[in-house]
């Protein structure tokens, strides 16, 4: 078999949402550009992420609004849901979608696209099966990751789904358990459980271990208002199968039953048969060793996205492309900071973050302020009669914002003017300041950067001198 040749500036290994960016970017500033991608174009975020999963939390909250009406003085009885037709809506915003992300559009802007497994066979040189050799003065691995299946006994004999494949299922489970109260199983238990299925999540931490608790408290206490269980710190110690479902056994003594079994426990970086080695790049479990310019080990490979096994979203990924490019082409000195990126947990309400946590904040910082304002003392969310969440605001002494995190309806877009603010370094007085429509949610937000000022502006020292001006007006 003949093997062709291909000399590149840039190859791109991975069609999801970071080879992408990086893809479209290289090709459109005139470099030379190859993508190879093995599977779907789009990658997870496309065909089995972000946009399947906010299109399933997009139904299930309409069914969850008529079960809610009667809250608003309108009549409607319990939902009457059609699981296979909610699942089409999902198919529906995947194929609106993809156009975007198609091998023609990419080879319309003057991108070379290969179908097949890449691996390094030199230092920047790459063998695609056996039928394409591509030899470029940069590669960049954007590979992604997969989901992490648990070491636990019988689990092989049992029947179970992960993020990649329950949207191949088509009816609503009787009982979903799901092991994992990360993210992924959290909006999933959600959104199945306003479908109409029973659900059960499992996990041997905490739920929302890596966000702020006093925020996570107000989404995982909705769960449980809607008939979701959790067990939390419960490790499963064996799975067994029972008739058509399945039965997990906990620590505690405890057995689970259901239907369904959906294992959300993480995702790993895929790194199979890439043959790193080769190419002199250090990597581990964890993922593909980057430094803070997302170069590896070998300083012709850059790698960014969920392979390098940091913050695995798609936006932090499109951050990553701007700077593998500028780092790549322009050779300028761009560095991704981890810290300054916002993530959200798209459940109902939504919980997002950015910046540094309460302990993080107090070791780099030592003294901080933590600022509150409930949506319990908003009139918007009076008025919409739902009050639960609040937003919390990290500040230091001297009143610059280190972190904000915000739990309520909307709250990804309410975080947008504290992304801006942490990344910029302002101060609660540039926040509070601002003239903000009324009535709004985002009026928490200037109250909580208000309260930093109040024993300042209502003290002994302000009410004298308000005095003294007075005696003289």
């Amino acid at each position: 078999m003949t093997v062709e040749t291909i000399v590149a500036d840039v190859c791109v290994i991975g069609a999801g949402a970071a080879g992408l960016s990086v893809a479209a970017g290289a090709a459109q500033f005139g470099a030379r550009t190859v993508l190879i991608e093995a599977g779907r174009m789009g990658g997870d975020c496309l065909n089995t992420g972000c946009v399947p999963s906010k299109a399933l939390l997009a139904v299930a909250a309409r069914a969850q609004a008529v079960r809610e009406a009667h809250r608003f003085g309108i009549a409607a009885g319990p939902p009457l849901i059609d699981f296979a037709a909610a699942m089409a809506h999902v198919d529906r915003a995947i194929a609106a979608i993809a156009p975007t992300d198609t091998a023609d559009r990419f080879r319309a802007l003057g991108v070379t696209v290969l179908a097949g497994l890449a691996r390094f066979v030199g230092r920047t040189t790459l063998a695609v099966d056996d039928t394409w050799r591509v030899e470029a003065k940069y590669v960049v691995i954007a590979t992604g990751a997969a989901p992490a299946i648990p070491r636990i006994p019988g689990l092989d004999a049992v029947p179970w789904m992960t993020s990649e494949t329950i949207w191949a299922n088509r009816t609503c489970p009787r009982h979903l358990v799901i092991l994992g109260a990360g993210p992924i199983g959290i909006e999933m238990a959600q959104a199945h459980r306003r479908l109409g299925a029973e659900v059960t999540v499992i996990d041997a931490g905490r739920a929302l271990a890596r966000e702020d608790a006093e925020l996570a408290a107000v989404l995982l206490a909705r769960l449980r208002g809607e008939g979701v269980t959790l067990h939390e710190g419960q490790a499963v110690v064996a799975a067994t199968r029972v008739g058509e479902g399945i039965a997990l056994d906990l620590a505690d003594g405890r057995r689970v039953a259901g239907s369904h079994l959906l294992v959300a426990a993480g995702r790993r970086p895929s790194l199979a048969g890439l043959g790193l080695e080769a190419a002199g790049i250090a990597h581990g479990d964890g993922g593909v060793t980057v430094d803070d310019r997302l170069r590896t080990t070998n300083p012709r490979v850059f790698a960014l996205g969920d392979v390098t096994g940091g913050l695995q979203f798609t936006h932090v990924a499109g951050h990553q492309a701007g700077v593998v490019l500028r780092n790549m082409l322009f050779r300028l000195p761009a560095r991704y900071r981890p810290e300054r990126m916002p993530r959200v947990t798209y459940g109902d309400p939504e919980l997002a973050y950015v910046g540094l946590g309460e302990a993080e904040a107090r070791a780099r910082h030592g003294t901080i302020r933590i600022l509150r304002s409930g949506f319990g003392e908003n009139d918007r969310a009076r008025a919409e009669g739902d009050p639960d969440g609040l937003v919390k605001l990290i500040a230091d002494r001297r009143g610059r914002l280190l972190g904000a995190g915000i739990v309520g309806p909307g709250a990804g877009d309410l975080l947008a003017p504290y992304v801006l603010a942490v990344e910029r370094g302002m101060k609660l007085g540039a926040l509070a300041a601002g003239v903000l429509p009324y009535p709004t949610r985002s009026e928490a937000g200037k109250r909580a950067a208000g309260a930093f000022f109040l024993p300042m502006l209502f003290s002994e020292r302000a009410k004298r001198v308000v005095r003294f001006l007075l005696r003289w007006s």
